[in-house]
């Protein structure tokens, strides 16, 4: 740990672009198909996780599930026909990943989606603008276990502490935390004590990640 700024490692999903909205809706499209119906208490079996685990938790609660593989493969199409129109880069986040570039941090894509996803969001907000992209195939188990975040890390040849993570849900705040980074909620909502939480990338700017990994920025 050296207490600089070594990178920031960003979710994907309602963190940097405006798709989770679009990941829900794929996910009630497919719970209909399976006699299913999500309401809110579902969400947190659902949002910032990989496809896999999505499956498999309506595989468990469909009267009868077509097979774990065929019900990703059915999240997968669905999420990727409404994304496939284009992405919306959420407000502060090109502004946030050039500020980065500019000063010399490397920006890293640590993403629980396909990584037929990300390529499709990647499009729009620019694959130039990352040095490394981990995808949910990268990594045998995915958020909320540190897995991704540990990989990003040890790929970049970095100590977990030096990074600053950048999250929105409560699985990837989880991943984040027990693979050692600091971590900022973009989410605006509640959050762990050692979490820096603001109301949308337009908050984050170089100096605060740099104060924040050095212990000089407070948390709350």
């Amino acid at each position: 740990m050296s207490g600089e700024l070594k990178a920031v490692l960003f979710d994907m999903d309602g963190t940097l672009v405006d798709t989770e909205g679009m990941w829900w809706q794929a996910c009630l499209a497919v719970a209909a198909e399976l006699d299913l119906e999500l309401t809110e208490a579902d969400a947190g079996h659902v949002l910032g996780r990989m496809v896999e685990d999505v499956a498999g938790y309506l595989a468990r609660r469909a009267p009868s599930p077509p097979g774990v593989e065929r019900i990703g493969a059915r999240l997968t199409e669905a999420f990727a026909g409404r994304i496939s129109g284009g992405v919306t880069p959420l407000p502060g986040a090109i502004r946030l990943l050039d500020e980065l570039r500019a000063e010399g941090v490397p920006a890293a894509l640590v993403s629980a989606s396909p990584r037929l996803i990300v390529e499709m969001v990647l499009r729009t907000v620019g694959t130039e603008r990352f040095a490394l992209v981990v995808a949910a195939e990268d990594t045998v188990r995915g958020k909320p276990l540190p897995d991704p975040y540990l990989r990003a890390a040890s790929v970049l040849g970095l100590d977990p502490a030096d990074c600053v993570a950048v999250e929105d849900s409560p699985t990837g705040l989880a991943a984040a935390r027990a693979a050692g980074c600091r971590v900022v909620s973009v989410s605006g909502g509640p959050a762990p004590e050692d979490v820096l939480t603001v109301d949308g990338l337009e908050k984050v700017g170089v100096p605060l990640l740099r104060l924040l990994v050095s212990g000089r920025r407070s948390i709350g």
